[in-house]
């Protein structure tokens, strides 16, 4: 079971962390990624870390101002949002897989568990 949390109202320029946790359950050397959802439109991967050798992968639309890091000590996952744009805002949903070498933005279909989501809102 994961759990999103960290989700906020920010502004244009500002920056925000969602973490992803996993109560009970070791995230190290599991392959994690961020999704997100705008409404209206369709889920989205953002990045991704992989199990075996943290080895990230971003969204284009993201490269250069989202980080996904393993926090071990906390087990979690956290997405550091810089600059953060009126684009980013949606649910923010984490996914994992315990195949190492998975890590995909491109479908969610790769992942077996999911949390319920973290809401993101920009707006100036």
């Amino acid at each position: 079971q994961l759990a999103e949390s960290g989700g906020a109202l920010v502004r244009p320029g500002q920056s925000l962390t969602l973490s992803c946790t996993a109560p009970g359950s070791p995230l190290e050397f599991v392959a994690v990624a961020w999704f997100r959802q705008a409404p209206g439109k369709e889920r989205e991967g953002v990045a991704c870390v992989r199990g075996s050798d943290d080895r990230t992968m971003y969204a284009d639309s993201v490269k250069g101002r989202f980080t996904i890091s393993r926090d071990n000590a906390r087990n979690t996952v956290d997405l550091r949002m810089n600059n953060v744009e009126i684009e980013d805002a949606g649910v923010y949903f984490c996914a994992a897989t315990r195949s190492q070498y998975v890590c995909s933005v491109q479908t969610g279909a790769l992942y077996d568990y999911w949390g319920q989501g973290t809401q993101v809102t920009v707006s100036s």
